[in-house]
């Protein structure tokens, strides 16, 4: 993921492949507060693999927001939702107009882990996902992770932080997306 500068802009995931990891991708998340990198798991779970990259290369995230936070938990963005100020209400809704199965895996939610956000349905993820600031358990096996932040882990902590309202909406817009490749 590939953010674009600015406070509360996530700019497009740069995408590339990394020989040590095997040809992984990788994706750059860039915020206001610095950059993110972040290895993808197309073993582990090829179907959202498949999809954040070609939402990432078409610009999907482009402008979207982390519109979640909570401190001691997770980050959450990719709502396009969110490029809109005025759907604020709808934050949290919005999605590509398609969902991907389930594909759980045993990689346990720990910090800088990158899952898909979903409903109660385990089949109902589109294009929203989280990042782990720390360990949750109860998640293991019942979201699909599909990356790994390698670089800058400490920049989710900055965020997190950040004044939010009673529905852990940051008061501030944090990290407008957008996607490019690691070069």
């Amino acid at each position: 993921l590939s953010v674009a500068p600015g406070f509360g802009e996530i700019a497009a995931p740069h995408l590339a492949a990394d020989k040590n990891d095997g040809g992984a991708p990788h994706a750059i998340l860039k915020t206001k507060f610095g950059e993110m990198e972040i290895v993808l798991f197309p073993e582990l779970a090829p179907k959202h693999v498949e999809s954040f990259i070609k939402l990432a290369k078409s610009g999907y995230f482009n402008g979207t927001i982390f519109h979640r936070v909570i401190p001691g938990f997770m980050i959450q963005g990719g709502d396009p939702n969110t490029k809109d100020p005025n759907k604020r209400r709808e934050y949290g809704m919005g999605g590509p107009g398609y969902t991907l199965p389930a594909e759980f895996n045993r990689v346990r939610h720990e910090r800088g882990i990158l899952s898909a956000a979903r409903t109660a349905d385990p089949n109902s993820a589109g294009s929203q996902f989280f990042l782990m600031v720390n360990k949750a358990p109860h998640l293991d096996g019942q979201y699909t992770v599909f990356g790994e932040v390698i670089k800058g882990i400490e920049i989710s902590d900055q965020i997190v932080n950040q004044p939010r309202d009673p529905r852990d909406m940051p008061l501030e817009q944090i990290g407008r997306a957008s996607c490019r490749e690691r070069v």
